[in-house]
Protein backbone atom coordinates (compact mmCIF):
# COMPACT_ATOMS: atom_id res chain seq x y z
CA UNK A 1 0.00 0.00 0.00
CA UNK A 2 1.40 3.38 -0.66
CA UNK A 3 2.06 5.81 2.20
CA UNK A 4 3.48 9.22 2.40
CA UNK A 5 5.21 7.78 5.67
CA UNK A 6 7.05 5.08 3.80
CA UNK A 7 10.68 6.04 4.23
CA UNK A 8 12.57 4.57 1.08
CA UNK A 9 16.49 4.27 1.22
CA UNK A 10 18.86 4.31 -2.00
CA UNK A 11 21.02 1.14 -2.15
CA UNK A 12 23.71 2.65 -0.73
CA UNK A 13 21.98 3.31 2.73
CA UNK A 14 20.53 0.22 2.32
CA UNK A 15 23.98 -1.57 2.08
CA UNK A 16 25.52 0.70 5.29
CA UNK A 17 22.40 -0.32 7.50
CA UNK A 18 23.56 -4.68 6.52
CA UNK A 19 27.04 -4.19 6.86
CA UNK A 20 25.99 -2.01 10.60
CA UNK A 21 23.93 -5.01 11.30
CA UNK A 22 25.31 -8.20 9.87
CA UNK A 23 29.40 -6.89 9.11
CA UNK A 24 31.19 -6.27 5.57
CA UNK A 25 30.73 -10.41 5.01
CA UNK A 26 27.38 -10.27 4.45
CA UNK A 27 26.96 -6.99 2.24
CA UNK A 28 25.40 -8.18 -0.52
CA UNK A 29 26.53 -7.53 -3.78
CA UNK A 30 25.10 -6.80 -7.68
CA UNK A 31 21.60 -6.53 -8.41
CA UNK A 32 18.26 -7.91 -6.61
CA UNK A 33 18.92 -8.71 -3.07
CA UNK A 34 16.61 -5.78 -1.84
CA UNK A 35 12.43 -5.99 -3.04
CA UNK A 36 10.08 -3.72 -1.02
CA UNK A 37 7.39 -5.47 0.84
CA UNK A 38 4.50 -3.54 -0.31
CA UNK A 39 1.48 -4.97 2.27
CA UNK A 40 2.15 -2.76 4.79
CA UNK A 41 0.89 0.82 5.39
CA UNK A 42 3.38 2.77 7.67
CA UNK A 43 6.95 1.86 7.91
CA UNK A 44 8.58 0.77 4.75
CA UNK A 45 9.93 -3.26 5.08
CA UNK A 46 12.56 -4.46 2.56
CA UNK A 47 13.06 -8.07 2.01
CA UNK A 48 16.90 -9.04 2.00
CA UNK A 49 19.04 -11.50 0.79
CA UNK A 50 22.14 -11.45 2.51
CA UNK A 51 25.89 -12.53 0.70
CA UNK A 52 25.43 -15.85 2.46
CA UNK A 53 22.04 -16.82 0.65
CA UNK A 54 20.46 -16.01 4.56
CA UNK A 55 16.92 -13.70 4.27
CA UNK A 56 16.12 -10.82 6.81
CA UNK A 57 13.28 -8.04 6.92
CA UNK A 58 14.67 -4.61 7.32
CA UNK A 59 12.42 -2.39 8.28
CA UNK A 60 12.66 2.06 8.69
CA UNK A 61 10.34 3.88 10.42
CA UNK A 62 8.84 7.17 8.48
CA UNK A 63 10.81 10.70 8.47
CA UNK A 64 10.71 12.91 11.11
CA UNK A 65 9.24 15.55 8.47
CA UNK A 66 5.86 13.59 7.59
CA UNK A 67 3.69 14.24 10.17
CA UNK A 68 1.97 11.05 12.24
CA UNK A 69 -0.83 10.67 14.47
CA UNK A 70 0.05 10.89 17.97
CA UNK A 71 -0.41 7.37 19.00
CA UNK A 72 1.90 6.56 16.16
CA UNK A 73 4.81 8.47 17.50
CA UNK A 74 7.71 6.19 18.86
CA UNK A 75 5.63 2.99 16.99
CA UNK A 76 8.90 0.97 16.43
CA UNK A 77 9.76 1.39 19.80
CA UNK A 78 6.73 -0.43 20.46
CA UNK A 79 6.96 -2.68 18.20
CA UNK A 80 10.54 -3.65 19.34
CA UNK A 81 8.92 -3.77 22.90
CA UNK A 82 6.43 -5.89 21.78
CA UNK A 83 8.17 -8.34 20.13
CA UNK A 84 10.70 -8.78 23.38
CA UNK A 85 7.23 -9.36 25.59
CA UNK A 86 5.74 -12.11 23.18
CA UNK A 87 8.82 -13.71 23.01
CA UNK A 88 9.66 -14.18 26.48
CA UNK A 89 6.70 -14.34 27.70
CA UNK A 90 4.33 -16.33 25.43
CA UNK A 91 4.79 -19.11 22.83
CA UNK A 92 2.89 -16.94 20.02
CA UNK A 93 5.96 -17.36 17.16
CA UNK A 94 7.29 -13.71 15.94
CA UNK A 95 10.33 -12.90 14.09
CA UNK A 96 13.85 -12.42 15.68
CA UNK A 97 15.25 -9.28 15.86
CA UNK A 98 19.11 -9.11 14.79
CA UNK A 99 20.07 -5.81 15.33
CA UNK A 100 18.30 -2.13 16.05
CA UNK A 101 19.46 1.35 15.17
CA UNK A 102 18.14 4.63 17.14
CA UNK A 103 21.48 6.34 16.14
CA UNK A 104 19.99 8.03 12.87
CA UNK A 105 23.76 8.58 11.19
CA UNK A 106 22.93 6.53 8.40
CA UNK A 107 19.61 7.59 8.27
CA UNK A 108 16.83 10.17 9.49
CA UNK A 109 14.91 7.21 11.36
CA UNK A 110 14.94 4.60 13.63
CA UNK A 111 15.36 0.70 11.70
CA UNK A 112 15.63 -2.36 12.40
CA UNK A 113 16.46 -6.03 11.09
CA UNK A 114 14.85 -9.29 11.82
CA UNK A 115 14.25 -12.56 10.47
CA UNK A 116 12.48 -13.25 7.31
CA UNK A 117 9.31 -15.57 7.62
CA UNK A 118 9.03 -17.86 4.55
CA UNK A 119 4.93 -18.33 4.42
CA UNK A 120 2.16 -16.59 3.21
CA UNK A 121 0.05 -13.48 4.52
CA UNK A 122 -3.31 -14.60 5.20
CA UNK A 123 -4.94 -11.15 4.33
CA UNK A 124 -3.34 -11.99 0.46
CA UNK A 125 -5.05 -15.29 0.88
CA UNK A 126 -7.98 -14.23 1.91
CA UNK A 127 -9.92 -14.80 -1.19
CA UNK A 128 -8.78 -18.09 -2.63
CA UNK A 129 -9.73 -20.05 0.87
CA UNK A 130 -12.95 -21.97 1.21
CA UNK A 131 -15.38 -21.36 4.09
CA UNK A 132 -13.58 -23.90 6.18
CA UNK A 133 -9.92 -23.21 5.83
CA UNK A 134 -11.11 -19.14 6.61
CA UNK A 135 -12.89 -20.50 9.32
CA UNK A 136 -9.83 -22.59 10.92
CA UNK A 137 -7.65 -19.69 10.35
CA UNK A 138 -9.79 -17.14 12.15
CA UNK A 139 -10.18 -19.50 14.96
CA UNK A 140 -6.42 -19.96 15.27
CA UNK A 141 -6.29 -16.04 15.49
CA UNK A 142 -8.71 -16.05 18.02
CA UNK A 143 -6.46 -18.30 20.27
CA UNK A 144 -3.04 -16.69 19.47
CA UNK A 145 -4.95 -13.50 20.57
CA UNK A 146 -6.19 -14.98 23.76
CA UNK A 147 -2.32 -16.24 24.64
CA UNK A 148 -1.34 -12.72 23.85
CA UNK A 149 -3.59 -11.19 26.35
CA UNK A 150 -2.29 -13.67 29.02
CA UNK A 151 0.28 -11.22 29.78
CA UNK A 152 0.26 -8.99 32.58
CA UNK A 153 1.58 -5.33 33.18
CA UNK A 154 1.69 -2.83 36.00
CA UNK A 155 -0.02 -0.24 33.97
CA UNK A 156 -2.37 0.87 31.13
CA UNK A 157 -1.17 2.85 27.99
CA UNK A 158 1.96 2.31 25.78
CA UNK A 159 4.38 -0.54 26.37
CA UNK A 160 7.46 2.00 26.58
CA UNK A 161 5.32 4.22 29.13
CA UNK A 162 4.40 6.50 30.53
CA UNK A 163 1.38 4.43 31.84
CA UNK A 164 -1.87 5.47 33.52
CA UNK A 165 -3.32 4.00 36.89
CA UNK A 166 -6.56 3.45 34.48
CA UNK A 167 -7.67 2.80 31.87
CA UNK A 168 -10.40 5.37 31.51
CA UNK A 169 -7.34 7.47 31.42
CA UNK A 170 -5.09 5.41 29.06
CA UNK A 171 -7.96 4.79 26.62
CA UNK A 172 -9.82 8.52 26.93
CA UNK A 173 -6.33 10.33 26.39
CA UNK A 174 -5.95 7.52 23.33
CA UNK A 175 -9.24 8.58 21.50
CA UNK A 176 -8.87 11.90 22.58
CA UNK A 177 -5.79 12.20 20.92
CA UNK A 178 -7.10 10.95 18.01
CA UNK A 179 -9.96 13.45 17.74
CA UNK A 180 -7.27 15.94 18.36
CA UNK A 181 -5.07 14.85 15.32
CA UNK A 182 -8.27 14.79 12.88
CA UNK A 183 -9.05 18.88 14.22
CA UNK A 184 -5.93 20.14 13.77
CA UNK A 185 -5.63 18.45 10.56
CA UNK A 186 -9.33 19.80 9.13
CA UNK A 187 -10.79 16.38 8.76
CA UNK A 188 -13.99 16.61 7.62
CA UNK A 189 -16.46 14.16 9.71
CA UNK A 190 -19.98 13.72 9.02
CA UNK A 191 -20.54 14.20 13.13
CA UNK A 192 -18.44 17.42 15.00
CA UNK A 193 -15.59 16.72 16.91
CA UNK A 194 -17.18 18.34 20.26
CA UNK A 195 -20.22 15.81 19.66
CA UNK A 196 -17.54 13.03 19.60
CA UNK A 197 -15.97 14.24 23.12
CA UNK A 198 -19.34 14.21 24.73
CA UNK A 199 -20.21 10.91 23.58
CA UNK A 200 -17.29 9.27 25.11
CA UNK A 201 -17.44 11.21 28.22
CA UNK A 202 -21.15 10.19 28.82
CA UNK A 203 -20.25 6.15 28.67
CA UNK A 204 -16.50 6.46 29.61
CA UNK A 205 -17.84 4.70 33.49
CA UNK A 206 -17.74 1.52 31.75
CA UNK A 207 -14.10 1.56 31.18
CA UNK A 208 -13.50 1.63 34.51
CA UNK A 209 -14.83 -1.82 34.93
CA UNK A 210 -11.32 -3.33 33.53
CA UNK A 211 -8.63 -3.31 36.23
CA UNK A 212 -6.18 -5.31 35.43
CA UNK A 213 -3.49 -4.55 32.19
CA UNK A 214 -3.24 -6.56 29.62
CA UNK A 215 -0.88 -6.98 26.61
CA UNK A 216 -3.07 -6.04 23.82
CA UNK A 217 -1.95 -6.72 19.94
CA UNK A 218 -4.82 -4.62 19.18
CA UNK A 219 -4.13 -5.10 15.37
CA UNK A 220 -3.85 -8.64 14.68
CA UNK A 221 -5.91 -8.46 11.35
CA UNK A 222 -5.47 -11.01 8.65
CA UNK A 223 -2.69 -8.85 7.05
CA UNK A 224 -0.45 -9.43 10.43
CA UNK A 225 -0.31 -12.91 10.32
CA UNK A 226 1.33 -15.25 8.35
CA UNK A 227 0.50 -19.01 7.49
CA UNK A 228 2.04 -22.12 6.18
CA UNK A 229 0.63 -25.72 6.36
CA UNK A 230 -2.47 -24.59 7.11
CA UNK A 231 -1.31 -23.19 10.83
CA UNK A 232 -0.06 -19.46 11.67
CA UNK A 233 3.80 -19.74 11.60
CA UNK A 234 4.04 -15.70 12.85
CA UNK A 235 2.41 -12.43 13.70
CA UNK A 236 3.85 -9.21 12.71
CA UNK A 237 3.80 -5.64 12.22
CA UNK A 238 3.10 -4.64 16.29
CA UNK A 239 2.89 -0.50 16.49
CA UNK A 240 0.03 -0.06 17.70
CA UNK A 241 0.31 -3.30 20.90
CA UNK A 242 -0.31 -1.55 24.30
CA UNK A 243 -1.25 -2.31 27.45
CA UNK A 244 -5.15 -2.56 28.29
CA UNK A 245 -8.61 -4.21 27.98
CA UNK A 246 -8.43 -7.80 25.90
CA UNK A 247 -11.89 -6.58 24.22
CA UNK A 248 -9.63 -4.17 22.80
CA UNK A 249 -8.34 -5.89 20.13
CA UNK A 250 -9.09 -6.20 16.51
CA UNK A 251 -10.75 -9.88 16.52
CA UNK A 252 -13.61 -8.48 18.79
CA UNK A 253 -14.89 -5.63 16.13
CA UNK A 254 -17.68 -7.37 14.48
CA UNK A 255 -18.81 -8.58 17.80
CA UNK A 256 -21.17 -5.21 17.53
CA UNK A 257 -20.73 -4.12 13.63
CA UNK A 258 -21.33 -6.82 11.42
CA UNK A 259 -19.72 -4.55 8.30
CA UNK A 260 -16.50 -6.24 9.48
CA UNK A 261 -17.60 -9.43 9.02
CA UNK A 262 -18.88 -12.93 11.08
CA UNK A 263 -16.60 -12.84 14.59
CA UNK A 264 -18.28 -16.40 15.00
CA UNK A 265 -14.70 -18.35 14.34
CA UNK A 266 -12.42 -15.70 16.26
CA UNK A 267 -14.49 -15.77 19.03
CA UNK A 268 -14.39 -19.65 19.14
CA UNK A 269 -10.56 -20.04 19.14
CA UNK A 270 -10.46 -16.91 21.84
CA UNK A 271 -12.97 -18.56 24.28
CA UNK A 272 -15.52 -15.83 24.93
CA UNK A 273 -17.34 -12.76 23.81
CA UNK A 274 -18.30 -9.56 24.82
CA UNK A 275 -21.29 -10.53 27.41
CA UNK A 276 -22.46 -8.15 30.10
CA UNK A 277 -24.01 -4.80 28.96
CA UNK A 278 -21.07 -2.97 29.91
CA UNK A 279 -18.59 -5.24 28.03
CA UNK A 280 -20.81 -4.41 24.91
CA UNK A 281 -20.96 -0.51 25.50
CA UNK A 282 -16.44 -0.97 25.69
CA UNK A 283 -16.10 -2.13 22.76
CA UNK A 284 -18.81 -0.07 21.07
CA UNK A 285 -16.52 2.87 22.04
CA UNK A 286 -13.69 0.67 21.03
CA UNK A 287 -15.34 0.42 17.58
CA UNK A 288 -15.80 4.40 17.76
CA UNK A 289 -12.05 4.73 18.05
CA UNK A 290 -11.19 2.39 15.45
CA UNK A 291 -13.17 3.72 12.61
CA UNK A 292 -12.34 7.37 13.86
CA UNK A 293 -8.41 6.22 13.04
CA UNK A 294 -9.64 5.06 9.76
CA UNK A 295 -11.43 7.91 8.88
CA UNK A 296 -8.62 10.17 10.07
CA UNK A 297 -5.57 8.62 8.99
CA UNK A 298 -6.35 9.11 5.58
CA UNK A 299 -5.68 12.62 6.04
CA UNK A 300 -2.25 11.59 7.18
CA UNK A 301 -1.19 8.88 4.25
CA UNK A 302 -2.44 11.27 1.72
CA UNK A 303 -5.01 9.26 0.64
CA UNK A 304 -7.28 9.55 -2.12
CA UNK A 305 -9.18 6.91 -3.47
CA UNK A 306 -12.30 8.07 -3.36
CA UNK A 307 -14.25 4.35 -2.52
CA UNK A 308 -11.56 3.67 0.41
CA UNK A 309 -12.75 6.98 1.72
CA UNK A 310 -16.22 6.17 1.38
CA UNK A 311 -16.20 2.97 2.92
CA UNK A 312 -13.98 4.33 6.26
CA UNK A 313 -16.86 6.98 7.04
CA UNK A 314 -19.89 4.60 6.31
CA UNK A 315 -17.86 2.62 9.55
CA UNK A 316 -17.28 5.49 11.34
CA UNK A 317 -21.27 6.39 10.66
CA UNK A 318 -22.30 2.97 11.70
CA UNK A 319 -20.17 3.19 14.71
CA UNK A 320 -21.29 6.79 15.96
CA UNK A 321 -24.83 4.79 15.70
CA UNK A 322 -24.44 2.07 17.52
CA UNK A 323 -25.14 4.51 20.73
CA UNK A 324 -28.62 5.20 19.56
Amino acid sequence: MESITKNRQSTAVLRAMLERAYGPDEVPEGDGWASELAHGWFNVAYRIRLRSGTEAVLKIAPPPHVEVMTYERGAMATELAALRLIRERTRVPVPDVHFADTSHDLCDADWFVMSYIDADNLGMLRDSLTPGEHDTYQAALGAVTAELNTVRGTTFGPLTGPGDRTWRAAFTRLIGGVLDDGERRGVALTHGYDSLRTLVRAHADCLDEVTEPRFVEWDLWDNNAMVRDGRIVAIIDHERALWGDPLFEAGFTATVQPSFGDPAPFLRGYGRTPATSGELLRRKLYNLHLTLIMAIETNFRAVTDPEHLTWTRDRLDEAVALFG
